[in-house]
């Protein structure tokens, strides 16, 4: 559905960011597509403040608003004030790539004409557009977030030709990143291998702490690479209990940490990453690093990308995809994925750069391989 504003000039544009790191990542060739598109637009971000360090020095938006903090009628009071201070910058034109009805509501409150998102979370009146999800058997089918994104921005008239995720790191993020490596001696240019073993979605992503041990000594003595501990600040106690299973003395950023900013460079600078099905993985796609991405109760269709030098792992389960935060059974489909499964997908990325080339090999592939 299109309203009567759709052919009208656009001259300010507020886009709605998504909330998940990764996700951020996966609409980044959207955001780049639509800076180029509206090129003579002010652009404005809808965001939570801390996936701001994810999309600054990319150039694609003019300012930035904030969802408020807090909880209860607190946060629903700064929201209703958020939507006064948007109706104040009288955008033409709004796309949400979240799905929530709060979105939804923010934009119809701030007077927005013309609002472009996917009819969920009962807040299809909200929209002006309405695109709908693809469901079967009234479930939502498991689709791509990018070509989800990409359908809104086509929806508004920007093609989206140039599907690679990518990332711009600013002057403030790369001194902080190299800070970080020469913190921990990784400045020499000796290869590393970043692991992230935690997961914000919930413990049933992530793989056994004992297991990722076992990676990181072999990586050290197989591969000569030191493995290098990332993760939130909540995840720095999981890291450390890591690191100290170790026997070649696994580095553990966590005092100092890594923001998503400096996080960045550490990327971008890592032989190899290895990690569970969470935002960072989307780093190493952007910055074109060999990634082992390990599944457990999450569906890899939804955030495929084709990246040709990852390695998706997962055992099939009769359980899964279950799409739990937490395992009410066993964590098979963890457990099930093995030191050996893993470093077999680690060897064959690290054979295909020696060559020059990229892994070349289907996603996803079968944790046998």
């Amino acid at each position: 559905m299109s309203n009567r504003n759709a052919d009208h000039p656009v001259r300010r544009l507020l886009v709605v960011i998504p909330n998940w790191v990764g996700d951020v990542v996966l609409a980044t060739p959207v955001l780049a597509a639509l800076r180029t598109h509206f090129r003579s637009a002010l652009i404005s971000y809808l965001m939570r403040r801390y996936v701001a360090e994810i999309v600054d020095g990319a150039g694609w938006h003019d300012a930035a608003a904030y969802w408020p903090d807090g909880r209860g009628l607190t946060r629903e009071l700064r929201t209703l004030r958020l939507a006064r201070r948007l109706r104040a910058e009288r955008f033409d034109l709004a796309i949400l790539l979240t799905n929530s009805f709060r979105s939804a509501l923010v934009a119809w409150r701030a007077g927005v004409p013309r609002r472009v998102g996917y009819a969920r979370d009962g807040r299809g009146w909200l929209l002006t557009d309405r695109l709908r999800p693809l469901r079967r058997h009234g479930e939502y089918v498991p689709t791509p977030v990018l070509p989800y994104y990409v359908a809104l921005a086509r929806h508004a008239g920007c093609e989206v030709t140039d599907l690679r995720p990518r990332l711009a790191i600013t002057p403030a993020q790369e001194r902080a990143g190299q800070e970080l490596l020469r913190h921990y001696g990784l400045e020499d240019g000796r290869p590393y291998a970043l692991v992230n073993p935690g997961a914000a979605f919930g413990a049933a992503k992530c793989w056994p702490p004992e297991r990722f041990a076992a990676v990181c000594d072999r990586l050290w003595d197989e591969y000569g690479l030191r493995a290098v501990l990332v993760g939130a600040p909540a995840e720095v106690p999981l890291m450390q209990a890591i690191a100290a299973q170790t026997r070649s003395g696994a580095t553990c950023c966590g005092q100092p940490g890594t923001t998503l900013g400096s996080l960045k460079v550490l990327a971008r600078e890592a032989a190899l990453l290895i990690c569970n099905d969470t935002g960072p993985r989307h780093y190493g796609n952007a910055f074109g690093v060999p990634t082992v991405t390990i599944f457990g109760p999450t569906h890899q269709a939804w955030t495929d990308t084709d990246y040709p030098d990852e390695i998706k792992l997962q055992v099939p389960v009769e359980c899964g995809p279950c799409q739990l935060r937490t395992c009410p059974l066993d964590l098979r489909c963890m457990t099930g994925l093995t030191v050996d499964m893993v470093m077999r997908a680690a060897a064959k990325l690290l054979a295909h750069r020696r060559h020059g080339g990229h892994a070349g090999v289907p996603t996803p592939v079968p944790a046998g391989i």
